[in-house]
């Protein structure tokens, strides 16, 4: 048995907040971290892998998976549907490896009402200002100026859930918001659901008291 059970660890943010950078940095700092490899209908495109950047599926399938409580979360997106599967979280957990999830809030909740819910952590990053989170999409150079719009609209929606979240960072500093994260995951990680051999040990002392009273 394992020192400590795994963390399901959600970092949620409105896109340019910083929520990858630090999703990455966090694996750097603890190689034993994972991200949750997602299922989808969708076909591979050039250069992805079967089971590493995605797990790819034929509609039926994922349908079945979700119907037998197999997904801890899912949903349809542009026409293709994502979710992410619930045997391989098991496992690592259950061996005490973290799991990291990229998801949106509606995602986060699913997880959070799963049967798997009591060992996640969901932290929210929040933008500094709507102003330097345009500036961050912008200099990033990477999508078109209607692309950053439509991200833009959504961002409202996205931080309007903040208040779903164990934990809430602003992302003003990415140096200090990493250290702080960093705090955050190694206090949960001691969480007392955590730690499967803490009802153990407990018996034990109560044994032991017990004798010394005889």
């Amino acid at each position: 048995m394992p020192d400590r059970r795994g963390l399901l660890i959600i970092l949620s943010s409105p896109s340019g907040a910083g929520k990858s950078t630090l999703a990455h940095r966090l694996m750097e700092w603890d190689d034993s971290l994972s991200f949750s490899v997602s299922a989808t209908t969708r076909s591979p495109r050039d250069g992805e892998r079967d089971g590493v950047d995605y797990h790819f599926m034929a509609v039926p399938a994922f349908k079945q998976m979700v119907s037998t409580g197999q997904m801890l979360e899912h949903a349809h997106v542009f026409g293709n549907f994502y979710g992410s599967p619930k045997a391989p979280v098991e496992t690592a957990i259950e061996s005490g490896r973290d799991v990291l999830f990229d998801v949106d809030w509606q995602g986060a909740q699913q997880i959070r009402n799963s049967d798997l819910g009591k060992h996640t952590l969901s932290i929210f990053i929040l933008p500094p200002s709507i102003h330097e989170l345009r500036r961050r999409l912008v200099s990033r150079g990477k999508d078109s100026a209607d692309v950053i719009g439509k991200r833009m609209q959504k961002s409202w929606d996205e931080i309007s859930h903040w208040g779903s979240y164990d934990y809430v960072l602003v992302n003003d500093d990415l140096d200090a918001t990493f250290e702080r994260l960093k705090t955050i995951v190694t206090a949960e990680r001691m969480r007392r659901a955590q730690q499967p051999r803490l009802q153990a040990i407990v018996h034990g002392l109560q044994a032991e008291f017990e004798e010394g009273r005889e």
